[in-house]
């Protein structure tokens, strides 16, 4: 190649890395799954108890852009297949969800003792990547995000962690059994207060703590951290014949619905992806007005 040819060659290089970090640092909030396909929005696994999942966004009527992140996809690691879901609802910006997004999973499944002791290495993750989002403050922003995350190993074992009020609630046999814990400011005041926060209880509004935050754990938040907890609550339920779906929201659905009115509302339907449409379309009926983000996967 000739030297003229050499350097437009560069050019057009230069020009598409230009393009894809543009694309980058415009990046929203947004669902991750894999492969991205004509059917984006939906899978399947490939074990032999089957196992289809989908999920639907709605950007909620606020005065900023959504800031719902989830994932939902299989992944074969060696021998094993993981169903990886998660629900990230961002506030003051969507910057830490969609950090969540990108590394939380893959942080979890790096953890040395990963397939040993899970609850341990998810309780190490997510603190790890609490302080790797504090440490990178400059960069993410002074926002924050609640998760709730969800781990099928071979379609058997289901463990659900969560840290603020997104939610994972489970059928079995048409009753609905909540997984997570929605930590509210009221229940762990004289955890806040401590630590030398406050909750506020203002007529009209919800509990903050310190008169600024409606969850009392979260990622992030760095202004308020030494008042806030990134501990999760961890849950292991197995999956057995009873074991209809599973339901991961946004406190947008949950706002609107109770854990009991999402099961029975979509029980009758088998496409996963129709079901989440189907949940997220009743909590804008019911006048839910956050950004709502939701997944369903159904056992079959």
């Amino acid at each position: 190649m000739t030297g003229g040819g050499r350097e437009i060659l560069h050019k057009m290089k230069q020009k598409i890395w230009s393009w894809i970090e543009m694309i980058g640092e415009e990046k929203t909030c947004c669902a991750l799954v894999t492969p991205v396909t004509p059917d984006a929005g939906k899978g399947k696994s490939k074990m032999p108890k089957h196992v289809t999942h989908g999920f639907h966004l709605v950007e909620g009527k606020s005065n900023h852009a959504m800031e719902d992140c989830l994932v939902s996809e299989f992944r074969k690691v060696d021998d094993n297949e993981l169903g990886l879901f998660a629900i990230f609802d961002g506030h003051m910006g969507h910057k830490v969800a969609n950090f969540l997004q990108a590394h939380l999973f893959d942080k979890i499944l790096k953890e040395p003792d990963f397939w040993n002791d899970i609850e341990k290495a998810i309780r190490r993750a997510y603190h790890s990547t609490d302080a790797h989002i504090l440490e990178h403050s400059l960069s993410l922003g002074k926002g924050g995000s609640t998760a709730v995350t969800a781990i099928l190993i071979n379609g058997q074992k289901l463990v659900v962690a969560n840290v603020g009020d997104s939610r994972a609630v489970i059928c079995k046999d048409g009753v609905a059994k909540q997984l997570s814990v929605d930590h509210e400011p009221s229940k762990e005041k004289k955890v806040i207060e401590s630590k030398g926060g406050f909750v506020s209880n203002l007529t009209g509004d919800v509990p903050r703590v310190d008169g600024q935050l409606a969850v009392a754990r979260a990622f992030g938040d760095k202004s308020l951290k030494r008042h806030l907890s990134s501990e999760p609550d961890v849950a292991v339920e197995m999956i057995d014949d009873d074991t209809e779906f599973l339901i991961l929201a946004s406190d947008g659905l949950w706002k609107v619905m109770s854990n009991q009115e999402a099961v029975n509302s979509i029980r009758s339907m088998k496409d996963a992806k129709l079901a989440a449409k189907h949940l997220a379309d009743e909590a804008l009926s019911r006048k839910s007005r956050d950004d709502i983000s939701c997944i369903v996967a159904r056992f079959h």
